[in-house]
């Protein structure tokens, strides 16, 4: 039997993923409440709410995955910390920074649709980079390039056990669409929320409402929110997404797992 997937939410965007001999960090943010995260071009927020573990509370990491290069998901706590021999696997733009300026000299950037796997022992973990879009067309520009990803987590056969996709600070756009057609029969979709919105009221991350857009289009069995009320730019609460998922009828698809939490996923959980 197949082992099951635990998550554990640290905070924002922050979980561990464990599952076999694999186990992954997404989005390292470990800001103390009161600290302020950079977004660049001057602009700052500030952490509302404790990240449940710090750095040194973690176990042996496999890898990390990064959605994309923003002081709320790859903080200055991340970088003194954690292992500059670690994989991670990000997008191009982060991975030339992590690299030349940060010495993480195995940070892998993937462009859409390339794929990373790694092996332990005879099971697999793969790691497909999706696109995002992280705000409207003129804006995008000024931020940082973002990806979604697909992890299939199986054995060197090919067998694969189970999928997760972990949306990244993207908005709905229409590459979700195809991310639906080329991955279907997802297990758990980590869904980056909290309507995010920027000077001059420009949202750059999913609301309720597209965070359940984009979960009618790729319909996985399960899903877990995250990154909605962690940072004073926040402004779309949990239960915006809740209620609109309700209204749809597909409340039962949303499993909350609270700071510090862990929550079992898949087969045998």
């Amino acid at each position: 039997m197949p082992d099951p997937l635990s998550l554990t939410f640290i905070g924002n965007a922050t979980v561990l993923l464990r599952w076999g001999p694999f186990t992954v960090l997404t989005d390292p943010n470990f800001l103390h409440a009161g600290q302020r995260a950079h977004l660049g071009y001057g602009l700052r927020t500030e952490r509302l709410l404790e990240p449940a573990l710090q750095p040194d509370e973690l176990p042996e990491l496999s890898a990390v995955v990064l959605s994309h290069l923003h002081g709320d998901h790859w903080d200055r706590v991340a970088a003194a910390s954690l292992d500059r021999s670690l994989p991670i696997l990000t997008t191009p733009h982060a991975s030339r920074r992590l690299q030349g300026v940060q010495g993480f000299r195995r940070a892998l950037g993937l462009q859409p649709w390339e794929s990373h796997t790694l092996v332990e022992g005879h099971s697999t973990l793969k790691l497909t980079a999706l696109p995002g879009v992280h705000g409207p067309r003129l804006l995008s520009r000024l931020l940082p390039p973002v990806m979604g990803s697909l992890i299939e987590l199986g054995d060197t056969t090919g067998e694969v056990a189970q999928r997760v996709y972990l949306t990244g600070d993207t908005l709905m756009h229409e590459e979700i669409h195809e991310i639906a057609r080329r991955c279907p029969d997802v297990d758990l979709a980590v869904v980056h929320l909290g309507g995010t919105t920027i000077p001059g009221g420009v949202v750059v991350t999913m609301d309720g409402r597209q965070g359940a857009d984009l979960l009618e289009v790729v319909r996985p069995r399960q899903a877990v929110p995250v990154h909605y009320d962690d940072y004073s730019v926040m402004r779309s609460p949990l239960s915006d997404f809740t209620d609109e998922m309700e209204r749809r009828g597909l409340g039962e698809m949303v499993h909350r797992v609270g700071r510090g939490e862990t929550a079992t996923f898949g087969v045998g959980a």
